[in-house]
């Protein structure tokens, strides 16, 4: 079973360029699998639907949502079709377990007064508060995901022309815009504040290019940015459910609310599918379908 493990997160990292975050959680979901089901012994020959159904009934009585279950039985599919094209593994019934039905939720977002009152929080007179500010101004402006921001190096942002190069899910690189303001913020975040940080690190750490630093001086974390968003977002608002992504969400609402094109916004989140970016034109529509709602008198009318 070792080997066959190697093989194929060889075969993702090598072969499908997987991200090391992509390699982690197939590795926790495929061992999970394997433990659960008693199949890590030795290597997998047989496998069927009844496996594959005592597995998923398993995370459900474990309280695992519907798109952890997916998540999951999408990576031990993976697994197993790979052990399929490599001979080890029979066609089996398994291959006919679907995914759950995923629930369909609109993602959190924040209105524009709501971005403002964030991106307001942060005390800009301080070396840490000027950095939240740039942080979540680069956030808005660009509608990066949380481990794009902290996979910035010195060299990914173009101030002049205010263009940012981004390595998204999957190692694919795309270039996105920011705005004046960000791009403002930026620049003298890297002048002022970002020497001011890089001094906490000592000699040791002196080299460090990543471009947002913590309060130490090294390279800040995925956890040290939700930190930070969660500890200003409480004094801002009392919606639950947001998390830094949900800046990300509020750029490409807000591009589609005044009109942009759903394939350019698909093309500045780094969209494989357009599908996946047509979420937010539903979003649109249920803030359309708020701000009627409040303003148009026949729909206050009594009894309409």
């Amino acid at each position: 079973m070792k080997k066959q493990l190697e093989r194929y997160f060889g075969y993702l990292e090598i072969e499908l360029n997987a991200s090391p975050l992509t390699l982690q959680g197939y590795r926790h979901d495929i061992i999970q699998f394997l433990t659960i089901t008693g199949k890590g012994d030795g290597p997998i020959r047989e496998a069927d639907h009844h496996l594959l159904r005592f597995y998923l009934a398993w995370l459900k009585e474990n309280g695992c949502t519907r798109s952890t279950v997916a998540r999951k039985l999408s990576a031990v599919r993976s697994f197993l079709r790979y052990l399929q094209r490599e001979g080890e593994l029979e066609r089996g019934s398994w291959s006919n377990v679907s995914r759950p039905l995923q629930e369909k939720r609109l993602p959190q977002f924040f209105y524009h007064h709501e971005v403002m009152a964030l991106l307001e929080a942060p005390d800009c007179g301080t070396p840490l508060g000027y950095r939240d500010r740039t942080i979540f101004e680069l956030l808005y402006a660009s509608g990066l995901r949380v481990g794009e921001l902290t996979g910035l190096e010195l060299f990914s942002c173009d101030l002049q022309e205010r263009l940012v190069r981004v390595t998204g899910k999957g190692s694919k690189e795309r270039i996105v815009p920011m705005g004046r303001i960000a791009a403002g913020f930026l620049k003298e975040y890297l002048i002022r504040v970002r020497p001011l940080l890089l001094a906490a690190a000592g000699e040791a750490d002196a080299g460090t290019g990543k471009l947002f630093l913590n309060h130490r001086g090294g390279s800040l974390t995925d956890r040290g940015v939700r930190y930070i968003f969660d500890k200003y977002v409480r004094k801002v608002s009392h919606k639950e459910g947001l998390t830094p992504h949900s800046l990300r969400h509020s750029f490409a609402t807000h591009l589609l609310e005044r009109g942009a094109d759903l394939r350019v916004v698909q093309e500045l989140l780094g969209h494989s599918s357009i599908s996946t970016t047509q979420i937010y034109t539903h979003v649109s529509r249920k803030h359309l379908r708020e701000i009627y709602e409040k303003a148009h008198p026949r729909s206050l009318a009594e009894g309409d």
